[in-house]
């Protein structure tokens, strides 16, 4: 038998403005999104359907799902690999196409462009090649149905030039001011 994981979330309306749904304009699309023993998610819809652009929208909260579960999963299969990983940041986009009657769309693509960095030279071709082995793991891109894009730019440091000292963090891409962020 399979092993399944179950997840639960509850999503709260916070947007009654007083008269509910009595008209479209009448109410807010804010919500929270509540989990047990979670911070809650402020959220709302995208600003060009009447959201709130401060909150989270559904709309970038699955290109993050995406985004996250890439790499996690990417960091997985480079510790398994001998990759040392010591930095990763993703500004991943998300392409969301309305149908011709403008009643409805659907997200049509996901890039991702990670900037990693890795401890070795000689496992910059396979730290690039473990990008393209992700999706045949990663739960989340196995169950959409879209192309995800990758555009990885990996980059080697020195051992040397990373890790922490006296509660500094040392990092290949350090401000330009040389300052170290405490951490």
């Amino acid at each position: 038998m399979a092993e399944t994981h179950h997840y639960d979330v509850t999503v709260e309306w916070t947007g009654n403005l007083g008269t509910g749904t009595s008209d479209y304009r009448a109410f807010s699309r804010d919500h929270e999104l509540l989990g047990s023993g979670k911070a809650p998610i402020a959220a709302s819809s995208d600003p060009a359907f009447r959201g709130d652009a401060s909150r989270w929208n559904p709309e970038e909260l699955l290109v993050a799902s995406v985004a996250q579960c890439h790499m996690l999963w990417y960091l997985h299969l480079c510790a398994t690999n001998g990759v040392t990983v010591v930095e990763y940041e993703d500004r991943a986009a998300g392409v969301m196409t309305m149908d011709a009657s403008g009643g409805g769309g659907q997200i049509t693509e996901i890039t991702l462009r990670p900037q990693v960095t890795v401890t070795d030279a000689s496992m910059l071709p396979l730290a690039r090649e473990l990008h393209g082995e992700v999706h045949k793991v990663c739960f989340i891109a196995r169950s959409v149905n879209f192309p995800i894009r990758h555009e990885p730019d990996i980059q080697n440091v020195k051992l040397a030039e990373v890790g922490t000292y006296m509660g500094y963090r040392l990092s290949a891409r350090a401000n330009n001011l040389g300052a170290w962020p405490k951490y």
